[in-house]
């Protein structure tokens, strides 16, 4: 299931949700992205007033259904859920949230790890982060890069 919505989310009531009447289900990972209260700016750590994130509707959904497809090809999923938000968040604030339930909990620890790391890469979102020092756009990181590659050729495409 996929939401890119505004609004923010009760982690507890989604995992029920999730998991409603599923008795096949071992157990659910899941995984929640906060707006932190520092960003690097030039190399130094600045407070972050905001963060804004942008999407198009439409391409942005089409996306995310494409990624969550790909980690219930590679793994024996029983449910998964990807809710992204998006609009002016502050510090503390609630961005992502994935969760995966499967039989076995390796399955679901992966490909949580798996959605995350290609939704940080591959998700058509723009987020424009205030600080003191100004607006700015975040590029994605190569650490970021790296950890979405090696789903390519490693873990979970040869399972």
């Amino acid at each position: 299931m996929i939401r890119v919505q505004q609004e923010d989310f009760d982690i507890g009531a989604e995992v029920a949700a999730l998991t409603a009447g599923k008795t096949t289900i071992g157990g659910v990972a899941t995984f929640t992205g906060l707006v932190r209260d520092m960003a690097p700016v030039d190399g130094v750590d600045q407070p972050i007033r905001a963060m804004t994130l942008e999407h198009y509707p439409g391409m942005t959904e089409k996306k995310l259904a494409e990624i969550e497809a790909e980690a219930n090809r590679r793994w024996p999923l029983d449910a998964s859920l990807i809710i992204h938000r998006y609009g002016r968040l502050e510090p503390g604030d609630r961005i992502v949230m994935v969760a995966c339930a499967s039989a076995h909990r390796q399955a679901a620890f992966d490909a949580c790890q798996f959605l995350m790391d290609w939704l940080k890469t591959d998700a058509p979102f723009w987020k424009l982060e205030d600080t003191d020092a100004g607006e700015a756009w975040v590029e994605t990181r190569v650490t970021d890069d790296a950890a979405a590659a090696r789903w390519k050729e490693g873990p979970g495409s040869a399972e």
